[in-house]
């Protein structure tokens, strides 16, 4: 006896083996900078460990625009699910706007950093700044990675890809991103609160 699926149940086996692989690159990402920390713990035991160190203000500000991406994501997908076209294209070129500006502030702290006479690398560096500078640029390295994809997400949007019954893309978009937003909250706040 042959048995056949449905173009719905391929649809959904899909959907889900999609981000059952999202998953486990998310859960592998999540151990990665739990090592990264738990390295950042260890090493403030150090003499050289900057007791007095203050984040910069354009990472406060960059907080607050990749919490913004997450919100204009779930708009997006939420929009799309009601076939609401011209408002999914508000939303994804908002989620792009606000990871382009997180990007900047990034850069902007670093700038800051370095104004107040911290260095990254070099005789003039210590552990600390280091360890900010790896945890912040591998975390803007995954963040290349969803900028890369919502691109492609927008591209396959002005293409009519997604509608309420075609949403893998920006599901699985919003999803990355969420777990970006979540990442750089818990980075900030880490870094923030152990000094």
């Amino acid at each position: 006896m042959e048995i056949t699926m449905t173009t719905d149940e391929h649809k959904s086996r899909t959907a889900r083996s999609y981000k059952l692989i999202l998953l486990f690159a998310m859960v592998s990402m999540t151990m990665m900078f739990a090592g990264l920390t738990s390295a950042f713990v260890v090493s403030k035991s150090r003499a050289d460990w900057l007791k007095d160190f203050q984040l910069p203000t354009a990472f406060y500000f960059s907080t607050v625009a990749i919490i913004g991406c997450s919100i204009t994501f779930h708009l997006a997908k939420k929009a799309i699910q009601k076939d609401k076209q011209s408002a999914t294209t508000a939303f994804l070129l908002s989620t792009l706007a606000l990871g382009i500006l997180f990007v900047i502030l990034q850069f902007v702290g670093f700038g800051q950093i370095v104004a107040n006479g911290y260095y990254f690398t070099g005789s003039e560096s210590s552990i600390t700044t280091t360890f900010l500078y790896i945890v912040t640029v591998v975390h803007l390295i995954h963040l290349a990675g969803g900028l890369i994809s919502l691109l492609i997400i927008i591209y396959n949007h002005f293409k009519q890809k997604y509608n309420s019954t075609q949403t893998l893309g920006i599901e699985l978009g919003a999803m990355y991103w969420h777990f970006l937003d979540f990442l750089w909250v818990y980075l900030f706040l880490f870094l923030y609160f152990f000094k």
